[in-house]
């Protein structure tokens, strides 16, 4: 049964499959521990980027595209071949989708490439619950995401500042994801601590799933972001338009599908880095 009675709703959707992960025991993955893994700041490796400091992401399937890499391509099964190639090829972070049920990813994605890159790993995935954060601590991550309307519609177990005191404490940097003014407001009066904390504008509106990359521009004309780190985030595939949100004022840029939908993805993530 559905722990919420909107189900059609579309965060109701998303956590909802947090929940039922976290039920299978998804987040209980023993066998990688990183607890004693010496955090690397995604804000400082951010701030001492030469070009554009891009976000790569890790993900083979999203509910607005569906699967985004074949079945039969090798990749599917090789997250660390990826992850060593947007490393090479500029990335100054990593985004690795762990949801497994609307996005086909995998907490142990992160323990995987954690042993093998060098740069701040964000876990991407629904967050509802600090068990989700202690499985991030475990496999690795240097950063989690909390979406601001997730926790505003009450789905969660804690609320947002909560969750990211509990993060912080254990070392582990917290990306506050917004996508409207009230939201934005909101985290920059409330939440967030510069130091050691991001914001994330989502492009992409959660609830119809629609993309618009001017969602970052438009926010950042309205509100000032007073000297916090802005990452701009879904709907990124061109040079250009990382110019226009460079412009806007975002610092680094969080770029997935475009990348793994690309037949010759090393190119296409040094192309995007040299892009400023």
């Amino acid at each position: 049964m559905s722990r919420f009675l909107k189900t059609e709703n579309y965060l109701n959707k998303l956590a909802e499959n947090s929940y039922k992960a976290i039920d299978e025991g998804v987040y209980n993955n023993a066998k990688y521990d990183y607890c004693g893994h010496e955090p690397i700041s995604m804000r400082k490796s951010i701030l001492s980027c030469p070009h554009a400091p891009l976000i790569t992401e890790i993900k083979f399937a999203s509910p607005s595209k569906g699967r985004i890499v074949a079945e039969t391509n090798d990749a599917i099964s090789r997250p660390i071949d990826l992850a060593t190639n947007m490393v090479g090829s500029g990335a100054v972070g990593l985004s690795i989708v762990t949801q497994p049920n609307l996005f086909r990813g995998s907490p142990e994605y992160l323990g995987m490439i954690r042993k093998t890159v060098a740069v701040p790993l964000l876990m991407k995935d629904i967050i509802v619950s600090d068990i989700q954060i202690d499985s991030a601590k475990r496999m690795g991550a240097d950063c989690i995401l909390l979406i601001k309307s997730i926790f505003d519609s009450n789905l969660t177990e804690g609320s947002i500042e909560k969750l990211a005191d509990y993060a912080n404490k254990k070392g582990v940097q917290v990306v506050f994801e917004v996508h409207n003014e009230q939201e934005f407001r909101e985290v920059l009066n409330s939440l967030i601590d510069p130091r050691q904390n991001l914001i994330g504008i989502n492009n992409r509106d959660l609830n119809d799933l629609n993309v618009d990359i001017a969602t970052t521009m438009n926010l950042l004309k309205k509100v000032d972001k007073r000297g916090h780190i802005i990452i701009s985030e879904s709907g990124i595939s061109k040079a250009e338009e990382i110019q226009q949100l460079k412009k806007a004022g975002a610092d680094a840029f969080l770029i997935g599908t475009s990348i793994m939908e690309s037949s010759d993805l090393a190119s296409k993530v040094a192309e995007l880095y040299l892009s400023v």
